[in-house]
């Protein structure tokens, strides 16, 4: 569904991405795993369109999206949730929501993915009319992720969904996150917890400084020493 090829991107003169190459199959989830700083959320930037890549191939579904813009990418069935939940502060919970599915004409499958939408985040429904700057952060987290699949995305980019929040609330979002992907949704994600995210994910890659230094199946990595000392907390 998504192939990446030697793709080098820049901050100014830093390099950000030194010639990476992953590949993500349809019905997948995809983790992203390394230290801060080692190029995991320039990556999903890049693919939905955020950062242009200097040289290299971004293809989706055959179709190179490498250096296209943004709108024209969630268009095409990718939509990012950014590092930091990002929602529209002074705007309401519905209206957030009704933002994501800016792009689209099709009035009764809005409206049914709305409803979607409600049953996987109850806490949304109640808070309806709320604005969503008066959230706590895992309310604003789920709006964030809510506001993403009313583009109906079949590539989804999650970055960091459990920053900040409580160990309670993390395990629910993950639970949400592979119910989202059981209906069909592609999801590449990228998260701090690394023991959680290859608890979900099919496959994995470990970026570091930028480059992809391992891959593989989630549970190869799990039981990987040199993973379990360097991510896992495992010795």
């Amino acid at each position: 569904m998504l192939k990446i090829e030697d793709i080098n991107v820049y901050y100014g003169n830093i390099q950000a991405l030194k010639g990476v190459s992953l590949s993500i199959n349809e019905g997948e989830i995809v983790t992203l795993i390394g230290a801060n700083g080692a190029g995991k959320s320039t990556m999903l930037k890049t693919v939905s369109g955020l950062l242009k890549p200097k040289q290299g191939k971004i293809l989706y579904e055959g179709q190179s999206i490498g250096g296209k813009a943004a709108q024209s990418i969630v268009k095409m069935g990718i939509s990012h949730v950014p590092e930091g939940r990002r929602v529209f502060a002074n705007m309401s919970v519905e209206e957030n929501l009704q933002l994501g599915a800016y792009l689209r004409k099709d009035k009764a499958g809005i409206k049914q993915d709305m409803e979607k939408v409600y049953e996987l985040f109850p806490r949304l429904l109640e808070r309806l009319k709320q604005q969503s700057g008066t959230l706590s952060g895992g309310e604003q987290q789920m709006l964030a992720m809510g506001r993403a699949l009313m583009a109906k995305p079949r590539l989804l980019l999650l970055d960091e969904p459990s920053m900040g929040l409580a160990p309670l609330l993390v395990k629910q979002i993950f639970h949400i996150i592979e119910e989202i992907n059981k209906t069909g949704t592609t999801i590449l994600l990228v998260e701090q917890n690394a023991n959680l995210a290859l608890s979900i994910a099919d496959r994995a890659y470990v970026v570091e400084t930028g480059r992809i230094v391992l891959s593989g199946k989630s549970e190869e990595l799990t039981t990987s020493e040199e993973i379990k000392k360097a991510y896992l907390g495992g010795h």
